[in-house]
């Protein structure tokens, strides 16, 4: 028997990258899997590699259950639709992993308007969106687990005067993962009255070697020795979503400090464990 066995879940953003990995492992462990992104099948990116179609049959090749479900967590309509589709197919929802993200990566001097709402929507109301909905599952039944996916862009800067001036173009993209912590918190503390539900976010500890951060030259391939591997992430949000709401509802942390932290593993670095956290981390 897996960690979650009977468990519906959806993970968004599943097509690649963190995603992909969180729903393999979540299929592992005995979840029936909804996996949910705009790339349906392959070559459809036109850009990156990976699809709904390549991760589903990934899966359903190791004898796990999953499901493509191609959605664009900007629209509402989408949104509902994707919730809709996961009752049907296999019932109440138990685990939202909000993993769904966009960012271009620009300072903002050259950020189009319409490209920063665009952002929020992806990174900040998508999540509320799909929170929203699937809390109608697990408000009744006092039980259930949403995982939301930050990053440690999260954390700003700090105050000047500033000897570093380079421009990475991470502000927008900061900008919206400090809302999502704060979202986490705040949603955590409505639910803590309901007893059994979990709302938690965590970032990497460090980069992630993913086909997006390749793409963005954020590392230097899927192999960078100083990244660390997908399935960090993929375990540290396992361990949210099964550790239960007295443990770790309301948490903002880091793969590597909570594994750490309740004996997933016995040491680690980066962000969260060698060097601070976002302000939310330490509330």
């Amino acid at each position: 028997m897996g960690q979650l066995s009977g468990k519906v879940a959806i993970v968004t953003g599943a097509s690649r990258g963190i995603g992909q990995v969180i729903a393999e492992l979540f299929a592992s462990e005995g979840a029936r899997v909804v996996c949910a992104a705009r790339t349906l099948n392959e070559g459809d990116h036109r850009f990156l590699e990976g699809s709904l179609a390549r991760t589903v049959a990934e899966i359903q090749a190791k004898g796990g259950t999953a499901l493509a479900v191609a959605a664009d967590v900007s629209h509402e309509a989408d949104c509902i639709a994707l919730i809709e589709t996961a009752r049907s197919a296999y019932g109440p929802v138990d685990i939202l992993v909000n993993n769904a993200a966009l960012s271009y990566y620009l300072p903002t001097a050259d950020l189009a308007a319409n490209r920063w709402a665009r952002c929020f929507a992806v990174n900040v109301q998508g999540p509320f969106m799909l929170s929203n909905e699937v809390l109608r599952d697990m408000i009744p039944r006092k039980s259930g687990a949403i995982v939301n996916i930050s990053s440690g862009a999260g954390v700003g800067p700090g105050r000047g005067p500033y000897e570093d001036l380079s421009i990475r173009g991470n502000t927008m993209y900061g900008a919206t993962k400090a809302a999502l912590e704060r979202f986490t918190q705040g949603l955590a503390q409505e639910v803590a009255q309901h007893g059994g539900i979990t709302v938690a976010a965590v970032s990497p500890s460090q980069l992630v070697a993913t086909p997006g951060t390749v793409h963005h030259k954020l590392v230097t391939g899927l192999n960078d020795p100083v990244s660390e591997p997908p399935s960090m992430m993929a375990r540290a949000v396992l361990l949210l979503a099964t550790a239960g709401a007295a443990a770790v509802n309301g948490r903002v942390t880091y793969s590597q400090q909570i594994l750490k932290e309740l004996g997933w593993i016995e040491t680690g670095t980066g962000r969260g464990v060698t060097s601070h956290g976002s302000g939310f981390s330490n509330m």
